[in-house]
C-alpha cells in the first residue's frame, strides 16, 4: 500500500506494514484539506477507509480534517434517559436548504415545543446528495452535502446551547453498495451470513478483532470528537455474531466506559425486532447492555387500531388487547404464537424499565416503507390524530416524534436515492416494488431515483401557523407540558402499570400507581360515546380530555372514585390522583 497526496505534482509515499496488516506512514507539515488516498498493489487510488471528510463525495479523494473545534457549550454533561423526548429528522429534507446549519436555525422552536433530544438520521458519507443515509459507506465521515464534519459540530454545539441533546443514527450491520471499497482493505465482510441490504460484516470470524475495533472506534469518535449524546444502532437483529463476547456487548462496554471517563451521560438505543429482553438487560445479567430500544410493537398495535390495516406484519395486531399488552409489558409478543412469523415470538421483559422502550406513532420506516410514503395524519380524522398523540406522549415510555408530525405535515416521506450506477438504480426500483407485495397496496411506488421524489419530502414550515396545523401544534405543546408536569408520576417498572380493556367499546384504561401518586389514561377507539369507571381510592381530577373541545386541558374537574366517566368517540382522557391512595 502507498499513500498518495494530491496536488499539482501528485506525490506517492511508501508505507510500512506491521505484523497485524496495518500500514503506516508519518509525514510532517500536512495542511488541513489536503486531498489524499491509498494505492493498493499498484492499482487505483482509493479513499481512506477511515476517512473523516469526503468533500467530493464517495468517489473522490479523502481530505485531512482537523479534530479541533471552538466549542461554546461548555459544561454540557448530557441528559438522563428518563427526560428524553426524541425528535427524528432527516437533515436533507428538514429544511429547504437541506444542511445541518439550516436545521440548527429551527432548534429554538423544537425546544419550546418540549423536545429534549434531536435524533439525526444517518450522516455517514453516501453516494450522491439524496439518500435516507442507510447506504453510507464511510462510517467515520459526515455527508458532504449536509455540510461535512464542521457543520455537525456546529449543530451539536447549537443543540447543547439550547439545552438539547443529540442522538445520531449509526449503521453497523452493513454498508451501502456504491463507493464501498472496504473489502479491498481487509476481511471486513463475511459470506457466512446475509442481510437484506448488503454483505454482512465480519464480527465473529477470522480477523474479526480488527473489524470490531474499526466500528467501535467509529462509535467512540462520535462521542469523543463530536460530543454526541446518544447513538441509535440500526437493525441490530441483522448483526449475526456467535462469539462468546458479542460485538454489541463489547460496543456497549466501551461506550459506557468512555461515558464514565468523560463524565457525560451517553445513551445507546438499539433497533431490534426480536422482542428479546436480553438486548436491554445489563451485561451482569447476560444481556447486551443497551440502555433503550425502539418498540415497534407499540406502533403496530396502535396503528392497526386507528387505521384498520391488517396486511403484512399488521396481521398480528388489531385488537384492543394488543395495545394493552404493549402498555402493560412492552412486547406484545412475549412467547405467544405470531401468525405473521408462523412461530412463537419474543420473551417477557417485565424486569425492564418502561422508559427503556422508545415508542412512536410515526418514524422514517413506518412512513417511508409505505407505498407512497404517506403520513399517518392524512389517514386519520382530527379526533383520531388527537387520540394517537395522547396515546404516545402520555405513555410511560420514551416518546419519539418524526419531523413535522407535531403540526400534521402533509409532505410524504418516500424512499429516495441518487445513485450513479444504472444497474443499481434498477435493482433499487425492483426491490421497492417487491417489498410492498405483502401489503396488497395498489399502484406503483414513487421512483426512488427521481429528484421530485426527494423534493416532495421537504417540509413546509409555513403550515405550522395556519388552521388545523396550528391547532395540532398547540395540542402537542400541551401534551408535552403535561408530560413534564407529571415526570415524577411516571412508573419506574411494569409492576406499577395496570391495564383494563373493554373489547365491546374498544376502550383501554392504563393506570400507573406509584408512591408519588397515580394516573389513569383512558383511550377510546370506538365510533360511539362510551362510559367508563373511575378507579377506586381517593379523589381524581381530569387533567385532559381530547373530546371536550377547547377547554380540554383547563377544566380540572374533580371526579370521585368509582364514578362513571363519559368518553367521546375516538378520545383520550387523563385522570390524576396525587399522593398515596386514601
Amino acid at each position: 500500500m502507498a499513500l498518495v497526496l494530491d496536488g499539482p505534482l501528485r506525490r506517492t509515499h511508501a508505507m510500512a506494514r506491521d505484523d497485524n496488516g496495518y500500514f503506516t506512514a508519518t509525514l510532517p507539515d500536512i495542511r488541513a484539506g489536503q486531498r489524499y488516498g491509498f494505492r493498493l498493489d499498484g492499482d487505483d487510488v482509493l479513499p481512506d477507509p477511515a476517512t473523516r471528510w469526503q468533500p467530493d463525495g464517495v468517489h473522490g479523494l479523502s481530505a485531512v480534517q482537523p479534530t479541533t473545534f471552538a466549542w461554546t457549550s461548555s459544561g454540557w454533561s448530557g441528559l438522563p434517559l428518563e427526560s428524553y423526548v426524541l425528535y427524528e429528522l432527516h437533515a436533507g429534507s428538514f429544511t429547504p436548504e437541506g444542511t445541518l446549519d439550516a436545521a440548527a436555525g429551527r432548534l429554538a422552536e423544537l425546544r419550546e415545543l418540549g423536545i429534549t433530544v434531536i435524533e439525526l438520521m444517518p450522516l455517514s458519507q453516501f453516494a450522491g446528495t439524496r439518500n435516507w443515509g442507510y447506504d453510507g459507506v464511510h462510517p467515520f465521515a459526515v455527508q458532504n452535502s449536509y455540510g461535512g464534519p464542521d457543520a455537525l459540530k456546529r449543530f451539536v454545539d447549537a443543540c447543547h446551547r439550547e439545552g438539547l441533546g443529540v442522538c445520531l443514527d449509526v449503521v453497523y450491520n452493513h454498508l451501502g453498495p456504491e463507493g464501498n471499497h472496504l473489502s479491498r482493505f481487509g476481511p471486513y465482510f463475511t459470506d457466512r451470513y446475509n442481510t437484506p441490504w448488503g454483505d454482512a460484516l465480519n464480527f465473529d470470524g477470522p480477523d474479526s478483532d480488527h473489524v470490531r475495533a474499526f466500528f467501535i472506534e467509529s462509535a467512540l469518535q462520535w462521542i469523543d470528537e463530536y460530543r454526541i449524546d446518544a447513538l441509535r444502532l440500526d437493525a441490530i437483529h441483522a448483526i449475526v455474531d456467535t462469539s462468546a463476547y458479542p460485538f454489541l456487548r463489547e460496543l456497549a462496554d466501551r461506550v459506557h466506559a468512555r461515558s464514565e471517563e468523560l463524565d457525560r451521560q451517553v445513551v445507546l438505543i438499539a433497533e431490534s425486532d426480536l422482542a428479546d429482553p436480553r438486548v436491554l438487560r445489563s451485561v451482569q445479567h447476560a444481556g447486551l447492555g443497551m440502555d433503550a430500544q425502539w418498540l415497534d410493537d407499540f406502533h403496530h398495535a396502535l396503528h392497526s387500531l386507528l387505521t384498520g390495516e391488517r396486511d403484512g406484519y399488521y396481521q398480528d395486531y388489531g385488537g384492543i388487547e394488543h395495545l394493552a399488552r404493549a402498555y402493560g409489558r412492552g412486547y406484545v409478543y412475549a412467547g405467544e404464537y405470531s401468525g405473521y412469523r408462523r412461530r412463537r415470538h419474543g420473551a417477557a421483559a417485565n424486569d425492564v424499565a418502561p422508559a427503556s422502550f422508545v415508542t412512536f406513532i410515526q418514524n422514517h420506516d413506518q412512513i417511508g416503507n409505505r407505498m407512497l410514503g404517506d403520513r399517518l395524519a392524512g389517514q386519520l380524522t382530527r379526533e383520531q390524530n388527537q387520540l394517537a398523540a395522547a396515546a404516545l406522549l402520555l405513555s410511560p415510555f420514551t416518546p419519539l416524534l418524526f419531523m413535522g408530525e407535531e403540526y400534521g405535515a402533509e409532505t410524504p416521506f418516500p424512499y429516495f436515492v441518487s445513485h450513479t450506477d444504472e444497474e443499481l438504480v434498477a435493482a433499487v426500483r425492483r426491490g421497492r416494488t417487491e417489498e410492498f407485495a405483502g401489503f396488497g397496496w395498489a399502484d406503483d411506488p414513487p421512483d426512488p431515483q427521481a429528484g421530485g421524489t426527494f423534493e416532495s419530502a421537504v417540509l413546509n414550515w409555513s403550515l405550522r401557523e395556519t388552521g388545523e396545523h396550528a391547532a395540532r401544534l398547540a395540542l402537542y405543546r400541551e401534551l408535552l407540558a403535561i408530560r413534564r408536569e407529571l415526570q415524577e408520576l411516571r412508573p419506574r417498572s411494569f409492576d406499577e402499570i395496570d391495564t383494563a380493556v373493554d373489547p365491546a367499546t374498544r376502550m383501554l384504561r392504563v393506570t400507573c400507581t406509584t408512591p408519588r401518586g397515580a394516573t389513569a389514561l383512558y383511550l377510546h377507539f370506538g365510533d360511539m360515546p362510551a362510559t367508563a369507571t373511575v378507579p377506586s381510592g381517593g379523589t381524581w381530577r381530569i387533567r385532559l380530555d381530547t373530546g371536550a373541545g377547547p377547554a380540554r386541558g383547563r377544566s380540572d374537574e374533580v371526579v370521585p372514585a368509582d364514578a362513571s366517566l363519559e368518553l367521546a368517540p375516538w378520545s383520550a382522557v387523563l385522570l390524576l390522583r396525587e399522593g398515596l391512595e386514601a
